[in-house]
């Protein structure tokens, strides 16, 4: 089914009139006074526009915004990418939805006699945030913060605390709705579902906001859209809003703090649902009445998920990160002038790396991809596709090899979540997919997610209308687990196109020559991450590969055109992420990963035997491009910055620019290589290394 390419799919508004919040408020107070559950008038959710041709807000300055559930989230699961932005000087707006308050025992290790009082447990969290955020600034973790009450959409009002430290700053926004409610134990999942159900917040102590205001669904959302209206993020962190699916047995699931069913906390899901749906909203507002999309790029990050699942840590950026979560946890020792107490007690000192949960020893992302779709125009520029304000765009090179970007073009498709597989067709055309959210709703809406596909008219040329590929899961539970696609354009023409499913297995389509679909399949096999990696050898065989539990999975064809069968014998080793693939001399191919935890490159062929050590030390995620005297690598250092590498071991370290988001695309062109990614203002940057041996 395709995409009609006009502006008449848009919705005409998210905002509700001044009716419609009247009656929400009298439904609410009627509730409050009789007891009886009055459904409120609804918006329904924000639906899906993928007509292209709007303007694109941008601008070159950059902003971070980070939306949690619960204070510490940021720290335990979007850190370091949070750090190596704050440290590069971009303004940080973290803003916490709950109180964090939880039982009102802020435990202190080794003693039971803690009392429950939720207002200064709460309170003593904000102030375990202030100090791990003054530690993070460079400034002694008890530095006074400048406290102050921000007016929000609807008269809210909301604890804001700024700390500015040379050329950084941060500010932490506490919206405290409550944790938990009468008869609702998980207020906020219960917001996401309920028609009817308002939330009050909790006033921490030492706050200077005195008063609790009440929250019903449309509330948070339009708070949450006015804080992004008013900051203008260029980064939007949120949590992972369709965690995998897990089923775990009743005691570890609570050990866990695991909703039932899935790999995380209740909270954060419910908290990046309504993230999702605020920025769905806030493209939806900004753009009505032929208004600007908002220029952001956004990142989601697994929770609970971490525990699951090798960790991807090496010692030196875990032992950065967890000593964040120390000043958080903070002391009943110490003296920092706050009523309510010095930090979330049970998480400082050593605790967090001897957790046995292990959620600070992984960062990975919800939509892992490898970086923008790159490629050069018939004139020699190059061109770079990516997601920015949830819609797929297109930024050309003012020059050939200028490495300057101009403005994005607006190929719609949205809302997308990040990231965009691509193929090139024989005939030179350009095909990108993307992991549509098709509608996000709670209180019983659609929450469905598909699988789109814009494909070029022309080598170079303009794009047809978007289509629809489906979902090869059946209802939209499972159908919100679909990983990011994959695809490659295998020897005989056929275009094969993979996902991650609900069973953390894979599912493929295969395009003919002629332009067909055939049906979506399961392609067996082990369970896997996302990030998959799918390349084709020399004899025009595709092959995929994923990280398992135990090692890396393969996929391959038994010859062109065949089936993609899974290989149960292969001998790859285990990584603790996504794996990059290489073309090697005499047609083969050649993998590089990280093993768990671990900071060394491992190069290995597909019999398993290593192509030797690679000396690039560093962390995330690795790309690979053959060279006849073998593999470039990209990839980051221990320091978070882009690092290339070439076949004889030289190395160059990008060190000016702006500060690069996640996975960065190495291409190799006629005048050398150049490593392209997006930095945190919005924009491509792009980089030819000089490579220059290894001191």
């Amino acid at each position: 089914m395709k995409d009609r390419a006009v502006s008449g799919l848009r919705p005409a508004a998210f905002r509700p009139g001044r009716r419609g919040v009247v009656a929400s408020a009298a439904a609410l107070a009627l509730a409050a006074v009789t007891g009886c559950s009055v459904p409120a008038p609804r918006r329904g959710g924000p639906s899906a526009d993928p007509a292209p041709g709007m303007p694109v807000a941008s601008s070159r300055r950059a902003q971070l915004m980070q939306i949690a559930a619960h204070p510490d989230d940021d720290l335990y699961f979007m850190n370091p990418d949070s750090q190596r932005m704050v440290d590069a000087g971009v303004p940080l707006v973290s803003v916490y939805v709950t109180a964090g308050e939880h039982d009102g025992k802020n435990h202190i290790p080794g003693r039971k006699d803690t009392v429950a009082d939720k207002a200064a447990y709460s309170s003593a969290r904000h102030q375990g945030l202030r100090q791990a955020y003054a530690r993070m600034l460079g400034l002694d973790k008890f530095t006074a913060w400048r406290k102050g009450v921000i007016t929000l959409r609807g008269d809210r009002r909301a604890e804001i605390n700024t700390l500015t430290h040379g050329n950084r700053r941060v500010e932490l926004i506490f919206l405290n709705l409550a944790m938990h409610a009468p008869r609702r134990w998980t207020a906020l999942p219960s917001l996401w579902k309920d028609r009817a159900l308002g939330l009050r917040t909790v006033v921490a102590d030492d706050s200077p906001v005195r008063k609790a205001d009440t929250y019903d669904y449309d509330a948070l959302v339009d708070v949450l859209v006015g804080l992004m209206e008013q900051y203008r993020p260029t980064v939007i962190h949120t949590l992972d809003p369709d965690p995998d699916i897990q089923h775990s047995d009743e005691e570890t699931r609570k050990k866990d703090s695991e909703q039932r069913g899935y790999s995380d906390h209740a909270d954060h899901t419910a908290v990046a649902s309504f993230s999702w749906a605020a920025m769905v909203r806030w493209v939806a507002d900004a753009t009505e009445d032929g208004g600007a999309i908002p220029g952001f790029l956004a990142t989601s990050f697994r929770g609970y998920y971490n525990r699951h699942w090798p960790k991807n840590l090496p010692a030196q950026v875990l032992r950065e990160k967890a000593a964040h979560l120390v000043p958080y946890g903070g002391d009943p020792s110490w003296q920092c002038g706050n009523s309510g107490g010095c930090g979330d007690y049970s998480v400082g000192g050593t605790r967090p790396l001897s957790n046995k949960k292990g959620w600070v020893r992984a960062t990975h992302y919800r939509y892992p991809d490898a970086g923008p779709v790159v490629a050069a125009g018939p004139d020699g520029r190059l061109v770079a596709y990516g997601v920015l304000g949830l819609r797929a765009v297109r930024w050309h090179e003012t020059r050939a090899g200028s490495g300057q970007w101009g403005e994005p073009d607006d190929l719609g498709g949205g809302p997308l979540a990040p990231g965009l597989g691509s193929a090139r067709l024989a005939d030179g055309r350009q095909l990108l997919f993307g992991l549509r959210f098709a509608a996000l709703g709670g209180h019983g809406y659609a929450n469905k997610r598909e699988i789109v596909l814009l494909e070029q008219d022309a080598p170079g040329g303009p794009f047809r209308a978007w289509t629809g590929l489906g979902n090869p899961e059946r209802g939209d539970d499972r159908g919100r687990r679909l990983g990011v696609p994959v695809a490659v354009t295998g020897g005989d023409g056929r275009v094969h196109l993979f996902v991650r499913n609900a069973d953390k297995g894979v599912s493929g389509r295969v395009r003919e020559s002629d332009g067909t679909w055939g049906p979506w399949r399961d392609l067996g096999g082990a369970e896997v991450q996302d990030g998959l990696a799918a390349a084709v050898d020399g004899a025009g065989r595709v092959h995929l590969f994923a990280a398992g539990r135990e090692r890396v999975h393969h996929w391959t064809q038994d010859s062109p055109g065949g089936p993609l069968v899974f290989r149960p014998d292969a001998v790859l080793p285990l990584s603790g992420g996504p794996v990059a693939v290489a073309a090697a001399p005499g047609g083969g191919l050649e993998l590089y990963l990280r093993a768990p935890a671990k900071k060394e490159l491992t190069g290995v062929r597909l019999d398993g035997t290593a192509t030797g050590r690679t000396a690039f030390d560093g962390y995330g995620p690795v790309a690979a491009a053959g060279a006849p005297g073998g593999a470039l690598l990209l990839g980051r250092d221990l320091r978070g910055r882009v690092v290339f590498r070439g076949p004889d071991g030289s190395v160059a370290t990008r060190t000016r620019g702006t500060v690069a988001l996640e996975s960065a695309t190495l291409r190799v062109g006629p005048g050398g290589p150049v490593a392209v990614g997006l930095g945190a203002d919005g924009y491509p940057w792009a980089w030819a290394p000089q490579a220059r041996t290894q001191g």
